[in-house]
């Protein structure tokens, strides 16, 4: 099996999430919504969030310096055929809310209320649940996308080192 790794950043300034709205890609023949970001480059594989500021840039023109209390929330697994997909998903806040679109798709600013509404993917719609649910949780969560009963289900737990050999 292949391995597919990922950044995803949401990005809030006041009640709203920053969110790129996709056009048809080569993964998948819909539009779809999502945070900003994309696959980790070899040399970032040890530093995902040096990628996803760098993916924050490429897809909404933001830089560095704008970003602030990002950090790593969730670590999310997944098969889908033939690869396993791991995406690091940040979240963090903007001092402003000035952000560009990029070729990778148009991005808008979505209030929180809203964006289960939006077409996005079952993991995603799953953490983004859990997240609102825990917003104030510092914790890294790993959550596994599964199958019950037909029905697509992510299972959490939290990453913690159990401080043993």
């Amino acid at each position: 099996m292949e391995i597919r790794q990922m950044v995803t950043a949401f990005l809030f300034h006041n009640e709203n999430i920053l969110m790129i709205k996709k056009q048809a890609s080569k993964l998948y023949d819909f539009e779809f919504w999502s945070g900003v970001g994309g696959h980790i480059e070899p040399y970032e594989l040890n530093n995902p969030m040096k990628a996803c500021v760098r993916e924050i840039y490429e897809e909404a023109g933001i830089e560095e310096q704008n970003i602030y209390e990002l950090s790593l929330r969730y670590l999310l697994f997944r098969i889908k055929e033939d690869e396993i997909r791991q995406q690091f998903v940040y979240f963090g806040k903007l001092k402003s809310d000035q952000v560009r679109s990029s070729d990778e798709g148009e991005v808008y600013w979505i209030h929180k209320d809203k964006v289960q509404d939006l077409h996005i993917s079952s993991i995603i719609k799953q953490m983004l649940a859990h997240y609102f649910q825990n917003p104030f949780k510092q914790e890294i969560m790993v959550g596994t996308l599964t199958e019950r009963n037909e029905v697509p289900t992510t299972q959490w737990a939290e990453l913690k080192d159990p401080k043993i050999f």
